[in-house]
């Protein structure tokens, strides 16, 4: 088998049910989603099995989701028969819940960073709402795009806020406050409860 087909050379790729610009917005947004899964295969690496074997657990799953994220994202046909369903958003917002409790109390923005895993995970917080974006400007041109994977993404970028969090925790590492924050978040509104974006 041969890892290069030369079938892209003159700028054009494949995606389920037809071939663009490989600067398409559609080869945008599933291509980000794929940095996000990158960085969380990295975040994986840094993470000790013996602190985090719950977190690792997810991560294995996230990555999953993610791929069948940038596989409805990349699909063109009529039949549109998607991979990713409500019950990943719902657990994402299950998970941020209990990371939220696990955390301390956090009523200004932070600094990114800490430990190595944890640094990665903001990492792929920030790339989350790029891809997240990306869709949302892709339904302009195409509405038939999943709306569930916008919703995904959106609550992802939020599960990466809180367990980069968790992780300096368990790790003994403080959060750094960013020095000329307001006090920003307020408690009982998890909508707040995230530093960036809504």
């Amino acid at each position: 088998m041969r890892l290069y087909t030369r079938t892209g050379d003159k700028g054009k790729t494949s995606i389920i049910g037809g071939r663009v610009d490989k600067d398409d917005i559609r080869v945008e947004a599933y291509g980000t989603v794929d940095e996000v899964n990158c960085f969380v295969g990295q975040a994986i690496t840094q993470l000790d099995p013996a602190i985090f074997s719950d977190v690792l657990e997810d991560l294995e799953k996230i990555q999953h989701e993610l791929f069948d994220c940038g596989g409805d994202l990349a699909n063109v046909t009529k039949s549109r028969e998607l991979k990713l369903t409500k019950p990943s958003v719902d657990y994402l917002e299950k998970k941020i819940d209990e990371l939220i409790v696990e955390a301390p109390k956090l009523e200004r923005f932070i600094l990114p960073g800490g430990a190595p895993a944890a640094a990665s995970i903001h990492l792929a917080r920030t790339v989350t709402r790029r891809a997240e974006r990306l869709v949302v400007s892709l339904l302009k041109s195409d509405p038939e795009v999943s709306e569930t994977a916008l919703q995904f993404l959106n609550r992802l970028s939020d599960y990466f806020f809180a367990l980069a969090r968790v992780i300096n925790f368990r790790l003994h590492l403080q959060d750094i406050e960013y020095v000329r924050s307001a006090k920003v978040f307020r408690e009982g509104k998890r909508k707040e409860e995230k530093q960036g974006e809504e």
